[in-house]
């Protein structure tokens, strides 16, 4: 993209928010691979090497949750922990917030981001600090009750009994990612479906724009009068929605789109 026409869509997409009342953004996947973290389908995507797991793995979990602990905290022994699902792991470990996170904290602090929706379980929104986080698909960093959804840190919760019960209701424990066949957490879905339904603009952040339900709002959102601004590598099935759709990595175009929104104060 000439440079020009992008310093030009960067200010239409900074006057857009600026002027907005309620900004929210939808963030995928694309977002963390820029922080190195591999990315789960396509290329060199996670499950495009290994397969995608198993559609019942929730309801695998519910019906035998002591197994599923033995092999979570004891996979070496279980032989099911293949090497590049080994690199995965290591890569998610070790991935820090880039300057995409960054910049999204900085609009939260100037009151021009409301609520981030992501579809990242990295955590990586909270660690570089922004507050009103729903992690759609949940956050590796924490443990979940089924029952009353009160989230535990990994590092302070200490596991007794296998399958784990939950201090404050005594309900059943499970890691806070989202597994396939799993409803996503009802606390978390709806204050997603609040912020879109209240929000006059929605950045669109490194999302495929194919994994639902995250994949629905931007659409709602448009069609509730929602200005929608896209930051992608690539056109997706959500740029034909987007009143500016600017092509490039959300690390570079976010720190500029938000420095341009401070001149305007």
């Amino acid at each position: 993209m000439i440079r020009d026409e992008l310093d030009k869509l960067i200010e239409i997409a900074a006057r857009k928010i600026y002027n907005a009342n309620h900004v929210i953004a939808l963030v995928g996947a694309g977002m963390s691979a820029e922080s190195g973290i591999p990315t789960y389908r396509g290329s060199g995507g996670i499950w495009t090497k290994i397969g995608e797991p198993d559609p019942r793995s929730f309801q695998n979990y519910i019906n035998d949750p002591k197994s599923w602990w033995q092999r979570m905290l004891n996979p070496e022994q279980t032989n099911e922990e293949s090497p590049e699902r080994a690199k995965f792991l290591q890569a998610l470990g070790a991935a820090k917030p880039n300057p995409g996170h960054y910049a999204l904290v900085e609009l939260e602090n100037i009151g021009k981001l409301d609520t981030i929706i992501t579809q990242n379980v990295d955590g990586l929104h909270r660690i570089a600090g922004n507050n009103n986080v729903a992690e759609i698909h949940g956050n590796r960093n924490y443990y979940r009750c089924l029952d009353c959804t009160s989230r535990f840190l990994r590092d302070e919760f200490t596991i007794i009994d296998i399958p784990p019960k939950c201090p404050n209701c005594q309900g059943m424990i499970k890691s806070d990612g989202v597994m396939f066949g799993e409803p996503i957490p009802s606390d978390v879905l709806e204050k997603s479906i609040t912020a879109v339904k209240k929000c006059d603009a929605m950045l669109v952040l490194g999302t495929s724009g194919t994994v639902y339900p995250a994949a629905s709002f931007p659409a709602e959102a448009y069609k509730n009068g929602a200005y929608i601004i896209e930051i992608n590598p690539e056109r997706t099935p959500l740029s034909d929605i987007a009143g500016t759709q600017i092509s490039g990595a959300t690390g570079d175009i976010l720190p500029v789109l938000v420095e341009k929104i401070n001149k305007m104060k």
